[in-house]
């Protein structure tokens, strides 16, 4: 059959996304997902999201990878989602959707930068001088000096796949301290392989990057631009009122022919 779709991207971290209101692709497979997010034989994406409706939220987000398996939550995903919400005539002060991870809150500033509510985190731990914490996604910081000489496939990778690891999979985050923030490169699973920009990934890195306690504002350079980090340092374990902010791009639409 012949579908449209819309191609949406946030500092760079591109989504395919469907308009799934009306529950046409409520069936849609695992080898459907991926042609979608293939960038040689299908439209091209790090992955695919679907717009659907559910009582007492203004919309459901449903996130999957590139290679076609349901994922956790996306920060740049759901910053993109509630762009196209809007584009699609959703239109609030303060939106209120459902995604895997729980509920999310999100607004508009005054720049039309997306300001998304993120999951409050709960532990953080270490693993020597790095760091883990879930912040939607499970995450991997790691603090490096120099990250433009870094190969992030293959070090992303050993992290990634490692004994602790493989089974359930983890992103992968190397960070440097700059004068103004920190600068992130992150090697992302589903994707496998690194992409421009994770929302989850420079949030858990901001958070692991903080020494102060209380309010927090951190700058963030990825590969595909600048975002921001907001958030309430409680203690050494525990953050809330985390809130990613940063551009959510639409880029085109167009038909495809999906295979059954």
């Amino acid at each position: 059959m012949e579908i449209t779709f819309y191609k949406y991207q946030g500092t760079g971290n591109d989504f395919v996304i469907l308009d799934n209101r009306d529950g046409v692709y409520n069936s849609i497979t695992e080898e459907q997902v991926k042609f979608l997010c293939d960038r040689k034989f299908g439209i091209g994406a790090d992955g695919l999201m679907l717009l659907e409706t559910i009582d007492g939220f203004d919309f459901r987000m449903k996130y999957y990878n590139a290679d076609g398996n349901e994922g956790s939550m996306c920060g740049n995903g759901g910053r993109c989602l509630v762009q196209f919400a809007k584009d699609m005539g959703i239109i609030r002060d303060h939106y209120h959707f459902l995604a895997v991870d729980g509920p999310h809150e999100a607004a508009f500033d005054a720049k039309g930068l997306v300001r998304l509510k993120m999951q409050d985190v709960n532990a953080i731990a270490s693993d020597g001088a790095d760091k883990v914490l879930d912040t939607g996604s499970p995450h991997y910081i790691r603090f490096m000096d120099d990250l433009d000489q870094l190969d992030v496939f293959t070090e992303g990778r050993k992290i990634r796949y490692n004994s602790q690891y493989s089974e359930k999979g983890i992103n992968v985050n190397f960070v440097s301290l700059e004068n103004e923030g920190i600068r992130v490169r992150t090697y992302e699973r589903g994707v496998e392989n690194e992409t421009l920009s994770c929302g989850t990934g420079v949030t858990a890195s901001a958070i692991a990057a903080s020494n102060g306690m209380g309010k927090q504002h951190v700058y963030i350079h990825v590969e595909g631009g600048k975002l921001e980090v907001a958030f309430n340092r409680k203690d050494e374990q525990h953050c809330n009122d985390i809130w990613l902010i940063g551009p959510a791009t639409f880029v085109f639409s167009g038909k495809i022919s999906l295979g059954e």
